[in-house]
């Protein structure tokens, strides 16, 4: 069943809150590049939020590489047609998808972290923005 006693009961602090709220920004699909890019540019904020603009960088640039690849390709071969443009919308819908599912847990505090995303983030846009 539920054990009551491990739910957490305290409300967050200001800061917290703040810093949740930051975050949740970062995640937004799409629009949250941009924010996302200017926090690493200024160095503005703590280790897990630059962390967090390091993986939604990565993940809105995997998926503009990813649907305008597959939009070349649709235009190129009428063949594939169809079936490039469902991949592209797979493609889409997942970055959507896993957008939601970190907002989901930065609001409940937990680590935005997503396994090989991540790591990649680190590598490639931590070398070139930190």
């Amino acid at each position: 069943m539920n054990d009551f006693n491990s739910i957490d009961i305290d409300p967050p602090s200001q800061e917290q809150g703040n810093t949740s709220l930051k975050t949740v920004f970062y995640l937004i699909p799409v629009i949250g590049f941009f924010p996302s890019l200017w926090a690493l540019y200024i160095q503005n904020g703590s280790r897990e939020q630059l962390a967090t603009c390091r993986l939604s960088i990565t993940l809105a640039l995997s998926w503009l590489v990813v649907y305008l690849f597959l939009a070349t390709g649709n235009q190129a071969s009428n063949l594939l047609s169809l079936r490039l443009l469902i991949l592209n919308t797979f493609a889409t819908s997942g970055y959507f998808v896993v957008s939601v599912w970190l907002i989901i847990r930065a609001i409940r505090g937990k680590n935005s972290r997503v396994p090989g995303f991540s790591r990649l983030a680190e590598r490639f846009i931590g070398k070139h923005l930190s």
